[in-house]
């Protein structure tokens, strides 16, 4: 097997070499790959890009894992740092190394060792500062906390005590030139040029080029100045090469090293390619630069000689080690200086510039990262280059300058931190082991005595052992490193890594069986020295240079002029803290408030349209309306004041020969009349300044006109025009003048006339009811002169009227105004309204018709003609915009004359009248008068005349009174209330027997129980609906937990819940439900799909009539939850856009790479620039405009714009979709929710297209009364539906393809279908306006409609219940239409039926707007002889009018209905009732009626007020332990 592998890593390489080199024809050896991979033929990832550092000895962690030890178990490393390394600087290196050994040290380390990575996720290890500490908490907060980030670490590992963290490395492991050419392939190609095989270089070509992104170059802000981007960074081979000026200019030499090697190659073999001459060139590079670093650099280094190379050994590791990774950057800190000379061959020392005084040498502390250097020339980098040749570093000891103590540059968001500390951070981070057992490991004797560490420091000595409590086993090997005076341990452990390194490098210069160089050409390496290099690339010729540049001796050229110490240099810039958000409050803030205001902006669009479309709407329904008259050319006009919060209107002034004054609107309507006829005196107010435009008539007994006029000469014009009227009129006219605020503050505005009305009715009522003054209201608060105007005012006949809810001109106002004015002055006072009214509330019912009689006996001979007597009653059936024709009213009056005996009379004399009333005695003496103002005590009292069906003591069922509701009156007439109790019918009458044993027993319950029953009744009847909601909602809360636990707790180690651990909580728990409900919300709106289950026996179990219902839950549900995902990505991007981009980098590998600049993205990056935040804004909007026009009102004022609005659903998906696609944070969901849904919603919608192509041919169009338009069209093929269903039709002849919901009015056997539709909104408008006879007479033939449909609704099932009850309002009648035909043809037919008894109530304004469903009903009743049907028809106009006139149509209709056995209003047998349906009464007599019947559908449609009135009674009779009433309705 192992022979094998080996063959195979051959064949490899062989292939490798002939790609790369065999390609080439002068590349006659295997090129080095620039990953380090393969150079161990046995172990291929060895010292590659990635791999793991080696652990020499076994890792020391907290918990044996990976938690680093931190304090108390360990010391802190600031306070460790500052025992340790606190020092004074200008101490000489013992072996009289040079800086520029120092800085070609740490190239090497870049060039074997890539550890800065940040690991992710991120692991802080932050570094509490010690209180009071000098540099970095001067002022003693004690707060203050450097952060430090735990580098990369193989993820695989610190899984368990047997595995250990271990930390990769980020570059190859090899002696390679890496820092030169880059650690990978790409890299390299991203310095070159291609051309003559040199690396590509800046302007002059003694600089490499400034880093233009190609290159990942680290790209830290210069602490100096704060200052960061890519100038001064230029493209090296290593990554951190720019970290200082002094590591910089070292990999600038080799920068240029390897062009001048290129150059002089491509005049030795001109015909070589770029690729020959680049691999040449790389090759002698390389292997330059190993016999440098193990020959020349290492022993001046360690002060001691190499061995001999012996060989490559094979199954050598010579990975770096977390010892050494430490180790080594330690040792070399301790020998850095504070600053570094710069001088020409000349040895004339370069000063370094300063914004104040120059300084001998460079500052160390202020050259991080510096981007002060941009421009950089030749001179620059060779004048550093022979300054560090020739100064001698720090002493090889533990003292650290405060450079790199103090003013190391900083991490994250803080410009400085400490070296030392860090480093002590970082060995504690790498699980670096004790001193003593990395000695026991080298094979040296470990410490038994803290005096034998450091003998030249035994004071530190002292501090670093109280810091490990004198236990010599605890102190950690960088500081006893560092305290050694020989540094021994650190030397040794270099000096085994490096030997590794050669001896285990297939591609060292020397391995002559690699076939790199031949003898001679090794023996020419040897000879090279980096004193040639340096002489190669800087205008200094070798003799300016010591022999051996790492080290200084005496008589070497150019000697220092002293060793450098802090005093002597620049100051060092101090440490700054950086705020990310600086800047962004007010953007962010104002982000957040746009995107608040969202909804606010739609709805001010949709109030908008919502007001064109009125317009619009009222201009199409003025185009219907009769042409008002036009404005005489006589009238004035002017703007009418009307108060000082009311906006002026613009009038016409009429001046009428009847001595009438007359102001109109714009459109010539009477707004009011101003009588003269009995005036003797007006009085004229004229404005005496602003103008002279205003003018006020003041009207006597009424409020006052105020005009202004546009000026003064208009008024002026008008008051004489006045004068000549009122002469003629015989009126005096006095005309005075005053300022025009006093004049308006005089008027008596109609607001003020109403107070006073209302104070005059409230008294009123008070007198005559006796009301106490609280509950009439207490004058105490009005002035004297307001209280008497209350009192002491007079009604006018408009004002009588308006108090009576009825039109001044109105034959009952003129007859009750004439009685009333006894002085007859055109007025009614307070004791001549207080007479009549006493009549009215007090009176005995001879009283009343004594009352009526005076009222209507205009002659006053005492008597009531027959003409009189049809006057009256005309009088009442204007209340129903006479609903009766003439010849109705004259059958009525002879009917009941004849009905008294009075048949041969034409006269009655008030003893005759009130005979005729005899058998109505108890109804005149409960009628009243209804009055505005009347009080809310008074109000209570009032009973509503309606009835209900109840079954009397004989088992009849008959409409009577529930006597446990104030709200309904006793019986009026039982013969006449007797339900279907008609001559030469047979009585419907039940057995007794049959519900004496279902009779519920009923018995008292407490408070709790009644609580308790309530509760389980209600969950007893929305079982369905409880269940679906739960199910759903624990389905959603499940989702919301599982992605928040997931995130918090479970989901792969990205840090993101330790960086924002609410925000993507609440962010990704709700986008799971959104997701979730977003989707699923598509199946309440397959109406197809739902047509078809509500007919299987899933509508047992899933309440499908509540679809729509569901659909607004799930949609409101869903709109909570994309405003908590909106606040949680607020939260997310505020944490983001203060977050480092070294955390960035690890929680979004894919967006961001850590290019050590720490600055993260603003906020609006997040919001505007990227893929989730764009989609995220456009669907906020899409959602603000969704909801909005999907409410209630926008949706009735404008469906056009709900229509267009709601199909954004379209692209709100397709956000959706785009919106986690992006995969910012996890990997996209949404498609796991949405493709089930979205199948089945886009199968029933092509359904409905394939339908909706077809056009229906209109077969008949009707324009009926009450605005509604009856179409007939013809029936599909193969459409099946039944009664109760609904389509949606569209009409594209009104320019639109919008859909609009109506139910069938045909029944399922007809061969057409048929709707009945009223006009109540701009779309039905033009549609009546469409099939009118103008329309179809321009068009010539009837418009086509196209048809979606049917779909099953909650009316369908009406034949499913043993008794059911149908309330249709207003044009809601139109699914009962269908049924009750339905209903006639299965009679007819015999048909077998579950429903034993059906209900009909017909709640209309009056009964001409829906004639056309009369002649239905009288099919009914006509076919219906099992008496399936009871018909119920209440006329509602009447309710809240003139009670005295509602009595006397109800006695005549109850008359009519005995005689002739049909209602006077609407022709039919059924019952007629004035008033609103009471529903909780009529349907607790339906328990009473059915007591066997155990569950009773109430199937309504029709205006929402109706709708929910059937729905709370339901509520309220199902907390009962009864009989169960189940509540159908649907919403469009």
């Amino acid at each position: 097997m192992h022979s094998t592998d080996t063959m195979l890593c051959l064949t490899v390489v062989l292939l490798m070499s002939w790609t790369l080199g065999g390609a080439q024809k002068n590349i006659t050896w295997e090129v080095q790959r620039y990953d380090g991979w393969y150079n161990n033929l046995q172990h291929h990832s060895r010292g590659s890009v990635g791999s793991r550092l080696l652990r020499l000895l076994p890792a020391n962690y907290a918990d044996g894992v990976y938690q680093a030890l931190q304090e108390p178990h360990v010391p802190n490393a600031r306070q460790l740092s500052n025992a340790v390394a606190r020092g004074p600087s200008g101490l000489p290196s013992k072996r009289n190394t040079t800086v520029l050994a120092v800085f070609f040290g740490f190239h090497v380390l870049s060039d074997i060792l890539g550890t800065e990575k940040p690991g992710c996720p991120a692991e802080f290890l932050n570094i509490h500062i010690p209180d009071g500490d000098s540099v970095f908490d001067p002022a003693g907060t004690g707060d203050i906390v450097l952060p430090f980030q735990r580098i990369h670490w193989a993820l695989e590992t610190g899984q368990s005590p047997n595995s250990p963290r271990e930390q990769t490395n980020e570059v190859t492991g090899w002696l390679d030139g890496s820092s030169i050419y880059g650690p990978s392939h790409s890299w390299s190609d991203a310095l070159r040029t291609f051309s003559n095989g040199q690396l590509a270089s800046g302007p002059g070509g003694h600089i490499p080029r400034e880093t233009d992104g190609k290159v990942p170059m680290w790209k830290a802000l210069d602490p100096s100045t704060g200052q960061g981007g890519s100038r001064g960074i230029y493209d090296l081979g290593n990554a951190w090469g720019n970290e200082n000026l002094f590591l910089q200019a070292v990999s600038i030499a080799w920068f240029r090293y390897h062009n001048y090697l290129a150059v002089e190659l491509a005049k030795d073999h001109p015909s070589w390619s770029d690729e020959d001459i680049f691999q040449h060139t790389r090759k002698r590079v390389i292997a330059t630069f190993q016999r440098i670093v193990l020959y020349e650099w290492l022993p001046a280094l360690l002060g001691a000689p190499v061995q001999r190379y012996t060989g490559y050994q094979q199954h050598l590791d010579p990975s770096p080690s977390p010892e050494f990774v430490a180790a080594a950057r330690i040792f070399l800190a301790s020998m850095v200086p504070p600053g570094v000379y710069r001088r020409d061959s000349s040895c004339h020392l370069q000063n370094a510039s300063s914004s104040s005084d120059p300084f001998p040498a460079v500052r160390l502390c202020n050259s991080y990262w510096s981007r002060e250097n941009t421009g950089m020339q030749q001179e620059d980098v060779d004048d550093l280059l022979l300054g560090m040749s020739s100064q001698i570093a720090e002493q090889e000891d533990n003292i650290v300058v405060e450079d790199l103590q103090d003013y190391w540059y900083g991490p994250l968001k803080y410009s400085r931190t400490d070296y030392v500390a860090s480093w002590l951070q970082r060995g504690r981070d790498l699980g670096l082991p004790t001193y003593n057992q990395a000695r026991e490991w080298f094979g040296l004797e470990p410490l038994q005595d803290w005096t034998n560490l450091a003998p030249h420091s035994q004071q530190k000595v002292l501090e670093v052992a109280a810091l490990y409590a004198n236990n010599t086993g605890h102190l950690e090997l960088l500081p006893g490193g560092m305290l050694e005076g020989d540094s021994l341990l650190f030397s040794t452990i270099i000096l085994d890594q490096f030997l590794r390194l050669r001896d285990g490098d297939r591609f060292w210069f020397e391995n002559t069986k690699n076939g790199l160089f031949t003898a001679e050409e090794v023996k020419e390496i040897h000879n090279t020295t980096f004193r040639d290099v340096l002489a190669a690339v800087t205008y200094s010729q070798l003799a300016e240079l010591q022999s051996n540049v790492f080290v200084w001796s005496t008589g070497d050229p150019c000697p220092q002029p002293q060793q450098l110490t802090t005093q002597l240099l620049a100051n060092c810039t101090p440490m700054t803290v950086l705020d990310y958000f600086e800047g962004s409050g007010a953007g962010f803030g104002i982000i957040i408030v746009v995107l608040c205001c969202l909804p606010l902006v739609s709805l001010f669009v949709a109030w908008i349209i919502a007001v064109l479309r009125k317009r619009d709407f009222k201009k199409l329904q003025k185009k219907k309306a009769s042409v008002r008259r036009e404005v005489t050319g006589e009238a004035v006009h002017a703007m009418e004041w009307h108060g000082p919060k009311t906006d002026s209107s613009f009038v016409y002034i009429q001046l009428q020969a009847d001595k009438t004054l007359k102001v109109l609107d714009g459109r010539g309507s009477v707004l009011r009349s101003v009588s003269l006829k009995d005036q003797q005196r007006m009085e004229v107010i004229l404005s005496s300044n602003k103008g002279n435009k205003a003018l006020l008539l003041k009207s006597p007994k009424e409020y006052d006109l105020v005009l202004f006029f546009s000026e003064e000469a208009e008024r002026s014009s008008f008051v004489g025009k006045l004068q000549d009227f009122m002469k003629k009129s015989c009126v005096e006219l006095h005309v005075s003048e005053m300022k025009e605020k006093s004049l308006l503050k005089q008027a008596v505005t109609q607001e003020q006339r109403k107070q006073i009305l209302d104070t005059f009715f409230r008294h009123l009522f008070a007198q005559v009811l006796d009301i106490e003054k609280t509950d009439a209201g207490e004058l105490n608060f009005e002035s004297s002169q307001k209280a008497k105007e209350s009192l002491t005012c007079e009604l006018s006949r408009a004002e009588f009227a308006e108090s009576l809810g009825l039109k001044a001109n109105s034959m009952f106002v003129d007859s009750m105004f004439s009685l009333a004015d006894k002085d007859g002055n055109g007025y009614i006072s307070f004791r001549e309204f207080l007479d009549i009214l006493v009549v009215f509330m007090k009176g005995s019912s001879e009283e009343k018709s004594k009352l009526m009689f005076r009222m209507y006996d205009i002659d006053e001979n005492g008597f009531l003609s027959k003409g009189e007597f049809l006057r009256m009653l005309r009088s009442f059936i204007e209340i129903s915009n006479n609903c009766l024709s003439r010849e109705q009213a004259e059958q009525v009056t002879e009917s009941m004359f004849q009905a008294s005996g009075f048949q041969d009379r034409d006269e009655l004399t008030w003893e005759d009248f009130h005979y005729m009333l005899r058998d109505h005695d108890n109804e005149l003496r409960l009628t009243q008068l209804c009055i505005k103002g009347i009080p809310e005590v008074f109000k209570q009292n009032v009973h509503n005349r309606v009835s209900f069906i109840k079954k009397d003591p004989r088992g009849t069922i008959s409409d009577g009174e529930d006597r446990n509701l104030n709200t309904v009156t006793r019986n009026m007439d039982q013969e006449g209330q007797e339900l279907r109790k008609r001559p030469g019918r047979k009585a419907n009458q039940y057995q007794l027997h049959l519900y004496t044993e279902a009779q519920r027993k009923k018995y008292q319950q407490n408070r709790v129980q009644q609580k308790i029953q309530e509760f389980k009744r209600f969950v007893e009847n929305y079982r369905r609906h409880i269940v679906c909601v739960v199910l759903f909602s624990a389905i959603t809360a499940g989702l919301f937990v599982e992605r928040a636990y997931y995130y918090a707790f479970a989901s792969p180690s990205t840090g993101i819940a330790q960086t924002t651990f609410v925000g993507i909580i609440i962010s990704r728990g709700s986008a799971a439900c959104i997701s979730f409900m977003y989707s699923y919300i598509l199946l309440t709106m397959c109406r197809n799909l739902i047509t078809v289950l509500r007919e299987t026996f899933l509508n047992h179990y899933i309440p499908f009539d509540a679809a729509v219902d569901f659909h607004r839950w799930i949609a409101m549900a869903a709109l909570v939850f994309s405003v908590l995902h909106t606040a949680g990505h607020l939260v997310n991007v505020y944490i983001f856009s203060v977050t480092p981009l070294s955390v960035l980098s690890c929680l979004f590998s894919s967006v961001f790479m850590n290019d050590g600049s720490q600055l993260p993205q603003k906020y609006y990056w997040w919001f505007f620039q990227t893929i989730p935040g764009m989609t995220g804004v456009l669907l906020l909007i899409i959602l603000a405009v969704m909801y909005i026009f999907a409410t209630h009102h926008f949706r009735r004022v404008s469906f056009q714009a709900f229509w267009i609005t709601h199909h954004l659903y379209v692209l709100l998906y397709v956000l959706v979709i785009i919106h986690g696609s992006y995969a910012l944070i996890q990997q996209p969901r949404f498609h796991i929710y949405f493709i089930i849904p979205a199948l089945i919603y886009g199968a029933d919608k092509l359904l409905s297209l394939s339908r909706k192509k077809v056009e229906m041919s209109v077969v008949k169009a009707e324009l009926l009364p009450s605005g509604v338009t009856h179409l007939r069209f013809q029936r599909p093929q193969d459409f099946d539906y039944k009664s109760g269903q609904w389509v949606r039709i569209a009409c594209v002849a009104l320019g639109t393809t919008e859909y609009h919901p109506f139910t069938l009015t045909s029944a399922p056997h007809e061969d057409t279908l048929s709707l009945h539709i009223r006009a109540v909104g701009p779309w039905t408008t033009r549609l009546r306006e469409l099939y009118s006879p103008r329309s179809l007479a321009l068009i010539g033939k009837l418009p086509k409609l196209y048809l979606d449909g049917p779909f099953g609704e909650g009316h369908q099932e009406w034949h499913k219940f043993e008794v059911s009850v149908l309330v249709g309002g207003g044009i809601g009648v139109t699914p009962f239409a269908s049924i009750l035909k339905d209903l006639v043809f299965k009679s007819s037919i015999n048909s077998k039926l579950m429903c034993k008894k059906i209900y009909f109530i017909w709640v209309t304004r009056t009964q001409r707007q829906f004639e056309w469903l009369a002649d239905i009903i009288r099919e009914v009743e006509e076919t219906d002889r099992n008496e399936l049907v009871s018909v119920h028809i209440y006329i509602t106009q009447l309710a809240e009018k003139f009670d005295l006139r509602t009595t006397m149509l109800y006695i005549c209709e109850r008359h009519f209905q005995k005689v002739l056995n049909k209602s006077l209003f609407t022709g039919l047998r059924s019952i007629t009732h004035f008033g609103r349906p009471p529903f909780v009464p009529f349907f607790d007599s339906l328990q009473e009626v059915h007591p066997e019947v155990h569950k009773i559908g109430v199937f309504s449609c029709g205006p929402p007020g109706m709708t929910k009135s059937v729905e709370k009674a339901c509520q309220q009779l199902n907390k009962k332990d009864q009989a169960y009433f189940a509540h159908h309705y649907e919403n469009f």
